[in-house]
């Protein structure tokens, strides 16, 4: 079996912080610089992020705006809307960036990898063929071909 060892992130993991009353996801929500703040889209019932420790250019988060823990917590309406959003962000995505495909998934609690377990939060992470190489192993080092500020102005034009 091989690894892949993401060592860019280990700056998010190793930061002091109580998962249980950690949640950097609501001030994101107040902030009113969207930009500042990668907010990309506000529905009703949910919210889409730029991931500020991305796995891969483009990666998004799609939040519910209440802060849950767990799919079941989703009312009917806050449902539809969250999983409308997840295939708004993936639209986003395809038309921003033409991803060649989308890893999306949900980490529910700690132990499935859960940064941040109070808030749940969907991934949308883009992927292109050939897009893993040696520099994060190499140069400890990962490369996105564009700032997250810039990503998000040509993101926030497919909204």
């Amino acid at each position: 079996m091989k690894f892949l060892y993401a060592h860019w992130r280990v700056a998010y993991i190793d930061a002091p912080k109580d998962p249980a009353s950690y949640n950097p996801f609501l001030e994101i929500l107040n902030d009113p610089d969207e930009k500042k703040s990668l907010l990309l889209l506000r529905t009703p019932l949910s919210f889409v992020i730029l991931n500020k420790y991305p796995y891969n250019a483009g990666h998004l988060l799609v939040l519910p705006r209440r802060e849950i823990q767990e799919l079941q917590q989703l009312t009917d309406e806050e449902r539809m809307d969250f999983f409308q959003t997840v295939i708004r962000a993936e639209t986003i995505l395809r038309k921003a960036l033409n991803p060649d495909g989308i890893n999306i998934g949900i980490n529910l609690g700690i132990a499935a990898g859960a940064g941040i377990p109070k808030h749940l939060h969907c991934h949308l992470v883009p992927r292109w063929t050939g897009d893993t190489n040696f520099m994060p192993i190499i140069a400890d080092t990962k490369t996105l071909p564009m700032a997250l500020e810039h990503l998000w102005e040509n993101l926030r034009k497919f909204v």
